[in-house]
């Protein structure tokens, strides 16, 4: 899961980043209104923390005009404003979700990956195709119930095409799933990490569409198709 964190308090920021890693969670922090529009224009993400004390414009304002311009990417407000009358503006806004600070960790990351779940919809946290199981929150992959080990950007890369649910994910936004903004990406890293769901997992999990990016495959094989 890709996470943009707009947040000015370094410290803040510095444990979100840390502790959201251990979640499965690539984040990229930004901490004006400013850099936030820029890297939402430019990259794409899955989930979006919004802070709302900013220092050149007021969150909320921020959370208007990305809904004013259609864009539908899920928004958790994260706050210390907690009168009431926020809480209704902010999600009467846009907001997909309203957290208080001081927060617990595992909540807020629980929080991140049940909007990117009903983004994609899904109702369930594990995602089954067919004998191939996926909790992305925990990072367990089974398949045929056997534990299938997959790195970070493994398991990011097949999160992101199964939420395509059977559309063609391109390769830049592929890339920014799985490294985020001002990543030095070498030229075969993509095919790399291709390549090692396809052996992990089955050689058709990943399609090519050539010129256009990838999809997720049929379902695996259950053992007995194999016999």
């Amino acid at each position: 899961m890709h996470v943009l964190l707009v947040e000015d308090d370094d410290l803040v920021a510095s444990g979100l980043i840390a502790g959201l890693e251990l979640h499965n969670c690539l984040v990229d922090r930004v901490n004006t209104c400013r850099s936030a529009m820029t890297a939402l224009a430019q990259f794409e993400c899955d989930v979006v923390i919004l802070d709302l004390g900013l220092p050149d414009k007021d969150g909320m304002e921020l959370l208007t005009h990305w809904r004013n311009q259609g864009i539908t990417t899920p928004i958790l407000i994260l706050t210390a404003r907690d009168e009431v009358e926020y809480r209704i503006q902010g999600l009467d806004a846009g907001a997909d979700d309203y957290v208080l600070k001081p927060f617990d960790l595992d909540e807020l990351a629980s929080r991140l990956h049940a909007l990117v779940r009903r983004s994609a919809g899904r109702a369930q946290s594990e995602i089954t195709h067919g004998a191939l199981r996926i909790n992305p929150g925990s990072g367990d992959v089974r398949l045929n119930e056997t534990p299938v080990s997959l790195s970070r950007r493994e398991l990011a890369l097949l999160e992101k095409l199964i939420n395509a649910r059977g559309g063609v994910v391109s390769d830049e936004q592929l890339k920014d799933s799985l490294y985020g903004m001002g990543a030095s990406i070498e030229s075969n890293a993509l095919n790399v990490h291709i390549y090692h769901l396809r052996k992990k997992i089955h050689k058709d999990i990943v399609i090519t569409e050539r010129g256009l990016g990838y999809r997720l495959g049929p379902p695996p094989p259950s053992p007995e198709h194999n016999e």
